[in-house]
């Protein structure tokens, strides 16, 4: 779901795209495991085996690692400061083996009206979220003066306790290739990215899920002394948050999730049915480089721009591309075009244009360093560099829902997904590592029925598709939806510029009362109260 796979940018809107980025990563497959789903946690006695935890003392320090610490410095200048709580290992055995989060907190300076902490998350799985509340507290304005602004970096990920299996790569997604022979490179590539898992890490693979971040999540919660906390999640972090209300009713404040993923599409498969929306969103890319052929040189027509692309992908079929150190094949080469599709905006668009403008030189024979926001995806991509983001997004995914084990599966799926989008549909129904995984340790959550949330979603986007938050928002019936409406757009609050989206939510979060009614914010204009969204009319 989560944006770009890798953006190296510090803007917000970067930050979240790189999040959202593994959101963009979050491959989702089927339910196959037996009897009732989870729902809510057991109510804990008076003898609570977690008391240690939910009422351990704080050590607050500096954010700052070092010199070249970049987000600490952010955090530093911010006036946050950082923590490590302790957690268990496995909630089954609170006094065995402990793990620690780590937390930032930029704390409330109108004490007179605080409401209380923010928790944020900003997707992945897999995405780290302790750099995030200065720009959160930025785009919140004045109302963020009666927050404490807490960004945590969930288990295994970033500053908290690692989870790395030494993959040859930050991402498992890939393309599927144009043949049976690509197909089987790409599974035997995926099921050695389950090994290598397995080899380094499988003490603690069962114990990276949805539902053991949640309990961590109540940890911080009782830690920082809080009754109840109030959630800003964003791709993946909307599920978590569902799932997080869920099994701790009655325990959140005010909600905002932004890019929706419906419980039900929540799989190792779930960029399955995003294809329509990758589309749109190249399309309208192609609309904007050709407006700027005397910029870019890649065609004065979306359709001559678009024929670039599909020359690249034919030249990378034939032999990879020579960029820098770097040989880029066919499956690689529409990870790199998804991966620029998550951001509406024209630095975003440029980056795109730029990079595709590199790769059609190496498709013509021409020696090639690649623009640096090419070359940071392509080391993502083609390097160890970031393996533990990899590690554990895939950990999340495969723990939390099982995928279907037979490689035919994907096969026949992506056979059919190519003729409908022969670029993006190789992509989104490939195989991936979840294939060669243990079966997860808990069921599935089943998302609680209601919840009084402020959802949030671009009609275009093209990783949290907009019918997912219309689900949600005909599941939660006394939730309210907030679209942008016209941007091709992952991730909006604090992030697209949209005043009037930014307001809603801030009059939310300062009041504690959601809109009267559905809002449709078109892009670049005010707002426009909808009329509530009817059962009938969000469908699924």
């Amino acid at each position: 779901m989560t944006g770009s796979t890798r953006p190296t940018a510090l803007s917000p809107a970067a930050r979240v795209a790189r999040t959202a980025a593994g959101a963009a990563l979050c491959l989702v497959g089927a339910l196959t495991l037996a009897g009732p789903p989870a729902s809510a946690e057991p109510a804990r006695t008076a003898g609570d085996p977690l008391a240690r935890y939910h009422h351990q003392p704080l050590t607050w320090k500096s954010c700052l690692l070092g010199p070249d610490d970049e987000t600490g410095k952010e955090l530093q200048q911010a006036g946050a400061q950082c923590a490590d709580v302790t957690v268990p290992l496995n909630y089954d055995d609170p006094d065995g083996r402990t793990i620690t989060v780590a937390i930032s907190r930029i704390r409330a300076t109108d004490t007179a009206h605080r409401v209380g902490a923010l928790l944020l998350n900003g997707g992945g799985p897999g995405g780290q979220t302790i750099g995030d509340p200065p720009w959160v507290r930025a785009a919140m304005r004045q109302v963020g003066e009666r927050y404490d602004v807490v960004g945590v970096d969930p288990r295994f990920v970033g500053r908290s306790t690692p989870l790395d299996c030494h993959w040859p790569t930050g991402s498992f997604i890939r393309g599927a290739g144009s043949d049976r022979a690509g197909f089987d490179r790409g599974a035997v590539f995926a099921e050695e990215l389950a090994r290598r898992c397995r080899t380094y890490e499988g003490d603690v693979l069962p114990h990276a899920t949805t539902r053991n971040t949640a309990r961590d999540m109540d940890v911080v919660r009782a830690a920082l002394g809080e009754r109840r906390i109030s959630y800003l999640g964003y791709s993946y972090g909307t599920y978590l948050g569902q799932v997080y209300a869920t099994m701790f009713p009655g325990r959140t404040d005010r909600v905002v999730l932004d890019g929706v993923v419906a419980p039900d599409r929540y799989n190792p498969r779930l960029l399955r049915g995003t294809e329509q929306a990758n589309r749109h969103a190249l399309e309208g890319w192609a609309a904007w480089a050709a407006a700027r052929d005397t910029t870019y040189g890649l065609g004065r027509t979306r359709s001559a721009v678009l024929a670039v692309v599909d020359r690249i992908q034919a030249a990378a079929g034939r032999a990879p591309l020579l960029m820098g150190d770097h040989r880029v094949n066919e499956q690689v080469v529409p990870v790199v075009v998804f991966n620029g599709l998550s951001q509406d905006n024209d630095v975003a668009y440029a980056d795109l244009a730029q990079a595709v403008r590199d790769m059609r030189r190496a498709a013509e024979g021409h020696a090639v360093t690649p623009s640096p926001g090419l070359a940071g995806v392509l080391d993502f991509l083609l390097s160890g560099s970031d393996s533990s983001y990899g590690s554990a997004q895939s950990a999340i995914l495969c723990g939390d829902v099982a995928a279907p084990r037979d490689p035919e599966t994907y096969w026949r799926d992506v056979q059919r997904a190519r003729t409908r989008d022969a670029l993006f549909g190789p992509v989104t129904h490939n195989i991936g590592p979840c294939a060669f995984w243990d079966p997860p340790r808990e069921r599935p959550t089943t998302v609680r029925g209601d919840l009084p949330a402020l959802l949030v979603n671009a009609t275009g986007d093209p990783r949290s598709t907009y019918q997912s938050a219309l689900t949600v928002r005909h599941m939660w019936r006394s939730s309210r939806l907030v679209t942008l409406s016209g941007a091709d757009q992952h991730a909006v609050y604090g992030v697209a510029g949209s005043t009037c989206v930014d307001t809603t939510v801030n009059t939310y979060l300062t009041t504690g009362h959601l809109p009267s009614t559905d809002v449709t914010c078109d892009r670049g204009k005010g707002a426009k109260p909808e009329k509530s969204v009817a059962p009938s009319e969000a469908g699924h």
